[in-house]
């Protein structure tokens, strides 16, 4: 099966810069490799390249960046997940504030409000149940809808786990504002 050449770009299109000489591309391809002479020098070479993969990937999760991105949150599935979940107020955000203040609720001594904390953690907890289960449904209809044919593996998970997250917390940051469609 043949595939058609893209249509948007010209056949004889020049690639932005002149192309290197051999021996400049086998220069550039000697000095690149640098081994490291001791077992001490290759792991400190290792730490260091790892110090900066980690430190474009922390300002790609602040920024947004999607070429940066941990492999987790990449794609167009991961990226439409997230703008569906940062789309949308739900109860699930609020669980740990929440269960924070029925926790101290549950310390005070007075049976009364330590039942009335107990009963409302339980409520609590079925509505953000619920909570899940309408996004869970309607994340999964957008991705029929959207990528259909696509994998789209864990990615209902992935909005379902980032919904439980507070809006400020949320990594990488929202790029939607509430109530915009994604």
């Amino acid at each position: 099966m043949l595939e058609k050449p893209d249509e948007t770009r010209h056949p004889q299109a020049k690639k932005g810069r002149p192309t290197p000489k051999r021996s400049e591309a086998e220069a550039n391809r000697r000095t690149r490799v640098t081994v490291p002479k001791d077992r001490k020098e290759a792991a400190r070479q290792a730490r260091e390249r790892m110090r900066s993969e980690r430190e474009k990937q922390r300002t790609a999760l602040m920024e947004g960046d999607e070429r940066h991105l941990p492999a987790r949150d990449k794609g167009p599935v991961r990226k439409f997940a997230r703008d569906y979940v940062d789309a949308r107020w739900s109860l699930a955000e609020f669980f740990l504030p929440a269960a924070v203040v029925i926790l101290v609720l549950s310390i005070i001594k007075v049976p009364a409000i330590q039942l009335l904390s107990t009963l409302l953690f339980l409520l609590f907890f079925v509505l953000v149940i619920l909570d899940f289960v309408r996004l869970g449904f309607g994340l999964r209809k957008q991705f029929a809808e959207r990528f259909a044919g696509q994998n789209t593996r864990g990615a209902v998970a992935y909005g379902l786990m980032r919904i439980l997250q507070m809006r400020r917390l949320r990594l990488p940051k929202p790029q939607v504002r509430r109530g915009e469609k994604p």
